[in-house]
């Protein structure tokens, strides 16, 4: 066996031993010839394959020492990152979907100035909020929507985000949240996939005030815990590592607004280790 490779693997499991939050930045897919090889047939699984890559990648290259060891490890990839330069940013949209995995405010703000630091940017043009999933038999309620639309609309005052957006609200519950929100949806996502066309009524409200339907092809759940699992351990060796809970998936891209194209395109991902 490679003793440098040893050396990094016994350095990598005790820094991974010692953090206690993990931020992962997949760089921009757009460009990352690793990813091009096969095409994922689903989010679910380019997530994976992104996670599986991007710790591959970065702890092949890591070498942590005792100093480097901090409560939260950022593994991310700098020359496939794309930092938007000022004289660019007038000519791009930067746009994100946040996938909560678990309830929490604090997260939304963290997965908003993470992007911004990341991508360089003082605003996001627009957020669209996919809240944790529900349990069984449950349905999603404005009470539940609520705490996170306040977390935007705090976003939004504060010149963070520029709109913010929601997912999968049938008509009666986006004209609840339209109606109690300071800030209203500027967008509204329908997954075709449960609703091959948009419902009349959903469509009417939407025209009626000006909210755009969007369509997306994302699972109810983005990434279950044991896939998450599986790809932290497969992207680091099979290392013998504590589990991981998986708190928020940012997915953003940056689309040239002349020309409609997709000038970048890329994952954050926190994740907390699991309490004893």
């Amino acid at each position: 066996m490679d003793p440098q490779n040893t050396n990094m693997n016994t350095g990598a499991k005790m820094l991974l031993n010692h953090v206690k939050t993990l931020r992962l930045h997949t760089g921009n897919l757009v460009n990352r010839n690793r990813l091009k090889k096969k095409c994922p047939c689903s989010p679910s699984e380019e997530l994976q394959d992104c996670i599986q890559a991007t710790l591959s990648e970065w702890f092949s290259t890591a070498n942590p020492s005792s100093e480097d060891f901090a409560d939260t490890l950022d593994c991310s990839i700098p020359q496939a990152t794309d930092a938007i330069v000022p004289e660019e940013r007038e000519e791009l949209k930067v746009s994100a979907k946040l996938f909560l995995c678990e309830s929490g405010q604090s997260s939304i703000r963290d997965a908003v100035e993470m992007a911004c630091q990341t991508l360089a940017v003082s605003q996001l043009d627009s957020v669209i909020i996919a809240p944790p999933g529900l349990l069984e038999g449950d349905s999603q309620t404005l009470a539940h929507l609520q705490p996170a639309w306040e977390e935007l609309e705090a976003l939004v005052r504060s010149q963070r985000i520029a709109a913010i957006g929601t997912s999968d609200l049938d008509k009666d519950l986006l004209e609840e949240l339209y109606n109690w929100a300071q800030v209203k949806p500027s967008s509204n996502q329908v997954n075709l996939a449960s609703c091959c066309v948009m419902p009349p009524d959903l469509t009417a409200f939407a025209k009626e005030f000006d909210i755009q339907l969007l369509t997306h092809n994302d699972p109810k759940e983005l990434m279950s815990a044991a896939t998450f699992k599986e790809a932290v351990r497969e992207g680091t060796q099979d290392l013998d590592i504590a589990d991981w809970r998986l708190e928020w998936v940012l997915r953003y891209s940056i689309i040239v607004k002349s020309r409609g194209i997709i000038k970048a395109k890329g994952y954050l991902i926190s994740a907390r280790k699991a309490s004893p």
